[in-house]
């Protein structure tokens, strides 16, 4: 019996994938088996745009630590800011940021983060792809996701990339153990 479970291996990791946005944050979370990743849920968070901003804020915290109440991931995926032209505009989106930062953090999730470019290559093979060539990939990748929504779609494609980047890290832990 103790050999049965030796066999079984490590349990599979969930991964909580965020792209967060003022008006509307997209989350995904996937199921990372061994070498076979499952979508779990997927969907978008949206405050309502006429709150003030310190309540559009607590709003995206107080539904991501929902979300990881429901879903329990073990580990959470961040996209890194997109800089834009307007200052305001880009500081506003860091304080998005910061709240689908804090909010695993807060859970004791170890928080990873991409930067958009980073994102698209490893789905797409460029990082010039754009929001349609990253959803095609994530129906392609997890079909059972059917057609989310791009601000889903792109958070799911945040886990993707992070998955992939726990199965990189462990071939080449192995590699040098070995």
């Amino acid at each position: 019996m103790i050999l049965a479970a030796a066999r079984a291996g490590p349990a599979p990791v969930r991964i909580l994938g965020l792209d967060p946005g003022l008006r509307r944050t997209g989350w995904g979370v996937v199921s990372l088996d061994g070498a076979r990743l499952s979508h779990v849920a997927h969907g978008v968070i949206v405050p309502s745009e006429t709150a003030p901003f310190s309540e559009r804020l607590l709003h995206l915290f107080q539904a991501i630590c929902a979300i990881i109440a429901e879903h329990a991931p073990d580990e959470a995926a961040v996209e890194e800011t997109f800089v834009n032209m307007n200052p305001a505009s880009t500081l506003k989106l860091g304080h998005a940021r910061a709240a689908a930062m804090i909010a695993p953090a807060q859970a004791g999730l170890p928080v990873a983060e991409y930067a958009a470019t980073v994102v698209k290559k490893a789905l797409v093979g460029t990082g010039a792809a754009d929001k349609t060539q990253v959803a095609f990939m994530v129906r392609r990748i997890l079909p059972s996701a059917g057609q989310a929504s791009a601000d889903a779609a792109d958070a799911l494609a945040v886990a993707i990339t992070h998955a992939n980047s726990r199965k990189l890290t462990a071939v080449s832990a192995r590699a040098r153990a070995g």
